[in-house]
C-alpha cells in the first residue's frame, strides 16, 4: 500500500505501534472537538491525480446522473413538523456517480479492501470493528460534480462518513458544515431553520486538497458542498463501512441512487 498511501506520516500498516496509537488519539480528539478529522496527503496526490484522470471521461458516458429536490432530511415529510416550516425548505442536488463494480481494479478499491484501513477507522471511532459492505454497487461510490452542480444541505443516515478527495475543482466545491446541530434527544428544528437561512455563526467551511481523507460524524452534522465553478470537476470517493458484516441495499435503494439494481 506504500505506493498509494503516505505510510510514513500515517502508519496504518503498523497497528498498535506508537505512531499508530498517537495518530488514532489525534483523530479521536479532533472528532470530539470538531465532529471530523482530516488527513491531508493521506492518499498520494500523484495517485489521486491519476485516478481522477482515468475516471473523469467515464462519468458522462457511464455515470448515473443523480438529480433530486430534497429537504435537509431527505424525507417527504417529518412527523410533527408543519410542511411550511423553514427547516423543511427544499434544495437541489446534482452529480454523476460511478459504482464500485465500474472500477474494480482501482487504487480506491485497494484501499477500501485493505483490512488495516477498516481497523484504523474503527479505532478512531472507538468501535470494536468495522466491515466492508457486501453490496457490489454501494460499497464504494465515486462522484463527479461539474460546474453548477452541488451536494446540497443534508444529514447523513449513518453515524459517520468516510470520503477521499481525488480532484478539487478550480473554484467552489468547499465542504461546509455545522457540527452538533441536532442530537438524538433534540431535533432542533428552529436551529436547523436558522442555519439554512444563514443565521448561524457556527457554520464552518473547509477547502480540501486532492488526497485528503475526511472522516466526519454526518448524522447530526449538517453539511453540503458549495456549487462548483470552472471546467474542472470535483471528484470524490465515498467509502461505506458498517459495524455489521454483509450489509446490502435493497433493489429500490439501488435504483434510486444508481438507476439500476445490479
Amino acid at each position: 500500500m506504500r505506493d498509494i498511501l503516505d505510510l510514513d506520516q500515517f502508519p496504518l500498516d503498523r497497528p498498535h505501534s506508537p505512531g499508530w496509537v498517537e495518530l488514532v488519539h489525534q483523530c479521536r480528539v479532533e472528532l470530539a472537538e470538531n465532529g471530523m478529522f482530516n488527513l491531508f496527503g493521506f492518499f498520494r496526490p500523484e495517485v489521486a491525480k491519476q485516478e481522477a484522470k482515468l475516471l473523469e471521461p467515464r462519468f458522462e458516458t457511464e455515470g448515473f446522473l443523480h438529480e433530486r429536490d430534497h429537504n435537509i432530511y431527505f424525507l417527504k415529510s417529518v412527523a410533527g413538523v408543519d410542511p411550511d416550516h423553514p427547516a423543511l425548505q427544499r434544495f437541489r442536488t446534482s452529480n454523476r456517480t460511478l459504482c464500485a463494480d465500474q472500477f474494480p481494479q482501482s487504487a480506491v478499491i485497494r484501499l477500501y479492501e485493505w483490512t488495516e484501513f477498516a481497523q484504523f477507522l474503527a479505532a478512531t471511532m472507538e468501535m470494536e470493528a468495522l466491515h466492508t459492505m457486501a453490496d457490489s454497487l454501494a460499497r464504494v461510490n465515486i462522484m463527479a460534480y461539474r460546474e453548477g452542480q452541488t451536494l446540497n444541505w443534508h444529514f447523513d443516515r449513518s453515524e459517520f462518513t468516510t470520503t477521499l478527495l481525488l480532484q478539487a475543482p478550480e473554484e467552489g466545491g468547499d465542504f461546509e458544515y455545522r457540527t452538533g446541530l441536532r442530537s438524538a434527544d433534540d431535533p432542533n428544528y428552529d436551529g436547523v431553520a436558522n442555519m439554512l437561512n444563514g443565521r448561524d455563526d457556527a457554520v464552518r467551511q473547509l477547502k480540501l486538497s486532492a488526497g485528503t481523507l475526511n472522516v466526519f460524524k454526518g448524522k447530526n452534522t449538517a453539511h453540503r458542498v458549495t456549487p462548483i465553478q470552472g471546467n474542472r470537476p470535483r471528484i470524490i470517493s465515498v467509502f461505506s463501512f458498517y459495524e455489521t458484516p454483509g450489509i446490502q441495499f435493497s433493489d429500490d435503494e439501488r435504483i434510486g441512487f444508481y438507476g439500476r439494481a445490479s
